[in-house]
């Protein structure tokens, strides 16, 4: 607020006139922008922008913009993954098993599908790692691919206790895939299913959800 100078006048009214022109003036700034009045401090209101990215963008889970059954002719749109560890929690009886995995590329990003058998709901942790390692003797998994993208999907137990036969562990090598250069399945190791994501160039960002009946986990990887 500036200085306000104030005159001496030799009269009783002259005095008055200048304390109320001081009052009016101090309650004018309660129009100012970022005044909170009452004498207290100077507050900002802000609005949230439209362009402030969801957790979900950081976390990898985001959905991708262009529909699961989406071909580049329908011109699906852009693939809006993360590149961070996303991460599910299993639920139900957790006696699953995988049967299938395959790659499917779509418009915009490459669909990796893990699909299981059995009882419960799947959970899961995906992220990008250094290096690909066995989960039961951590010996090295020769993977092809610049980047690799370890998928542990849990909730899952030995074919003898949930009655269903496993994947056989055919690695899976897409010709017409553009991010995934191969799919390495490990099998179940204490609860936890494995499989190496071998991605080429850098990161890609991805997106991990589930589907029912069937029972599958869907990793999407962009291109």
């Amino acid at each position: 607020m500036r200085a306000t100078q104030h005159r001496r006048a030799g009269r009783g009214a002259a005095a008055a006139v200048a304390l109320a022109l001081t009052v009016a003036g101090c309650g004018g700034g309660a129009d100012l922008p970022g005044y909170g009045g009452g004498g207290g401090a100077a507050t900002e209101t802000t609005t949230p922008s439209e362009s402030t990215p969801k957790p979900s963008d950081e976390a990898g889970t985001a959905t991708p913009e262009a529909s699961p059954d989406a071909s580049p002719e329908d011109g699906g749109g852009t693939f809006e993954g993360g590149t961070a560890v996303a991460t599910g929690e299993p639920g139900g009886d957790q006696l699953l098993t995988v049967t299938d995995v395959a790659v499917e590329p779509q418009d915009g990003f490459d669909r990796v599908t893990f699909t299981l058998d059995g009882s419960g709901t799947p959970g899961w942790r995906v992220e990008y790692v250094d290096e690909a390692l066995d989960p039961g003797k951590g010996d090295p998994v020769e993977v092809d691919g610049d980047a690799v993208l370890q998928v542990v999907i849990l909730g899952t137990a030995m074919p003898m206790d949930s009655g269903v036969e496993e994947y056989d562990g055919t690695p899976v090598e897409p010709d017409d895939a553009e991010s995934v250069e191969e799919v390495v399945y490990r099998f179940v190791f204490e609860g936890q299913t494995t499989a190496f994501v071998g991605v080429d160039g850098e990161p890609k960002p991805f997106a991990v959800s589930v589907e029912e009946d069937p029972t599958r986990l869907v990793v999407d990887v962009g291109h």
